[in-house]
């Protein structure tokens, strides 16, 4: 998870505010991390070659640290950023202890699924129905349809907008140019 971005309580306009100025740190301090420290002392530092690995694959970015936070960041700015909230609940649940399941996948199901959900996610009627069919015996793999839905929709319409941002195409212009 993105540190220093889970303050408690904020505003998403404010959060869109934090996660921007994180943008602007990256493409200014090129040889600082996104923790401020310097890159010897962080292994999670911006590798210089990150930003054009993301252009290869959704899948890599959401593979890098890095990329996942400023995906996200990117996200919040167009409001959308339940979807990659969402995506990232599933991953977890996945490793959810068998007598955790339950409660959690009713707080996962009430946040993003639910009709009056404060974050919901854009699932089509037989998608939530399956899944509410499956919260009645909740396992691991009760989400996966959901998580593969919004995962396709974040692939195919949020990363292209997202590689064509002007943050990240700052960001990928100065790493070509060092």
């Amino acid at each position: 998870m993105c540190r220093g971005l889970e303050a408690l309580p904020i505003t998403c306009l404010e959060r869109a505010k934090e996660l921007k100025s994180l943008f602007g740190s990256l493409l200014q301090k090129s040889n600082t991390s996104i923790t401020g420290k310097s890159k010897k002392s962080d292994k999670q530092r911006l590798n210089v070659d990150d930003p054009l690995k993301w252009k290869e694959s959704f899948e890599k970015l959401l593979s890098s640290q890095t990329g996942l936070c400023l995906f996200r960041a990117f996200l919040v700015s167009e409001f959308s950023e339940e979807n990659i909230a969402f995506y990232l609940a599933c991953e977890d649940y996945r490793s959810t202890k068998p007598s955790k399941l339950s409660s959690k996948a009713k707080r996962m199901y009430d946040e993003f699924i639910s009709s009056d959900a404060p974050r919901e996610v854009n699932l089509d009627h037989v998608t939530k129905a399956i899944t509410m069919e499956n919260m009645k015996q909740p396992c691991q793999s009760c989400f996966n349809m959901a998580q593969a839905k919004i995962y396709t929709l974040m692939e195919k319409d949020c990363y292209p907008r997202f590689l064509n941002s002007t943050t990240y195409l700052e960001l990928s212009r100065r790493t070509k140019t060092g």
